[in-house]
């Protein structure tokens, strides 16, 4: 006795079947477009992303009337980062010199921000803007 053998389709559970193979080329194509939109994409993320560009977007509008200054903020620069890290030297030195538990409680705390937090993050963004400026002053 002979019985027919019925051999069924393979299932995939609700998938899509694989795309016939005249197809696969057009996919590639256009995973290939998509892949250069992401590209262009996160080149424009980046370009929004940098500070230099911005700085000398803002600065082309002025710098007609304000000429030498990335070259100024350039030869001030070195005192600036001289100073700010004699600050945090200090700040260090003090807080190595101190007791073990000179921040162990919310007044000391309190107390070592009102003393030097203030300053060190306003000599750190004088530094930041005044390090932004330079960047746009020519290489000598």
């Amino acid at each position: 006795m002979n019985l027919p053998i019925y051999v069924a389709p393979p299932s995939f559970h609700g998938q899509q079947l694989p795309p016939a193979p005249s197809e696969v080329p057009e996919l590639l194509r256009q995973m290939i477009e998509l892949q250069k939109l992401q590209i262009e994409l996160h080149k424009q993320q980046l370009a929004n992303a940098d500070d230099r560009a911005k700085w000398a977007n803002f600065y082309s509008r002025w710098s007609g009337e304000f000429p030498e200054l990335p070259t100024s903020c350039k030869k001030i620069l070195p005192a600036l980062e001289r100073s700010y890290l004699s600050f945090m030297q200090d700040v260090t030195e003090r807080l190595a010199d101190g007791d073990a538990d000179v921040l162990d409680n919310e007044f000391a705390i309190s107390e070592f921000l009102d003393r030097y937090g203030i300053r060190l993050a306003q000599l750190g963004g004088i530094l930041n803007q005044f390090n932004n400026m330079a960047g746009l002053a020519p290489n000598e």
